[in-house]
């Protein structure tokens, strides 16, 4: 069976949906590859930065590493601006509903969030509320968003930081788009992991 037989969903039958699954399965294997591929096409996005989205997204991530911060943690560094191409006015939820399945909730919120919270460095000069994070006080992971933003986001712009390539975190795209989605033991609703158990400086 290549194709199934029906052309309205309602008229399928259970070898077609059955089939259906197990194709549709077999294609999420290929997830993290083709996220892998959509990165890199950030290099080729927005320009006016002193690098390009590309080289911002693994020095965020970059930086997440070297500051110890998990597999979860660096992933979602690196992903956190994947919609900046197809979803510019909302790539922050774009970004988090990709990576929602398969890391822990702390950190999606965190991504889901982020640009509110980066309204506070540029907010004013653009006619936006540089206090838009105030939207979410009181959220259990408020307090980690403006440290994701200060420590990996709004300082990777820097042509002369040793960023490490994008061939270094592939297998933790792979080990992440790997797991089981959903599953409530990776998900760990309320848990709050620090983010940068081993801190390098901040630059003033």
């Amino acid at each position: 069976m290549e194709k199934v037989k029906f052309t309205q969903m309602k008229d399928g039958d259970k070898e077609d949906f059955v089939f259906l699954n197990a194709h549709e399965t077999e294609y999420t294997k290929g997830t993290a590859d083709r996220l892998l591929a959509a990165l890199v096409e950030l290099d080729t996005g927005l320009s006016g930065y002193q690098i390009t989205r590309l080289g911002h997204s693994l020095q965020s991530a970059t930086r997440a590493h070297r500051d110890g911060a998990d597999i979860d943690w660096v992933v979602a560094a690196l992903l956190h601006d994947i919609g900046d191409i197809y979803a510019p006015y909302n790539h922050d939820e774009y970004a988090a509903s990709i990576l929602r399945p398969f890391l822990r909730e702390q950190c999606t919120w965190v991504v889901e969030k982020h640009a509110d919270f980066q309204l506070a460095y540029f907010g004013q000069h653009v006619g936006a509320d540089p206090d838009a994070r105030a939207a979410h006080k009181g959220h259990i992971y408020y307090d980690d968003c403006p440290e994701f933003c200060e420590r990996w986001d709004q300082n990777s712009f820097d042509p002369e930081y040793d960023t490490l390539a994008i061939d270094f975190f592939a297998p933790m795209v792979r080990a992440v788009f790997a797991r089981k989605p959903y599953d409530p033991a990776i998900l760990n609703a309320g848990a709050r992991i620090p983010l940068a158990p081993d801190p390098q400086p901040l630059r003033a």
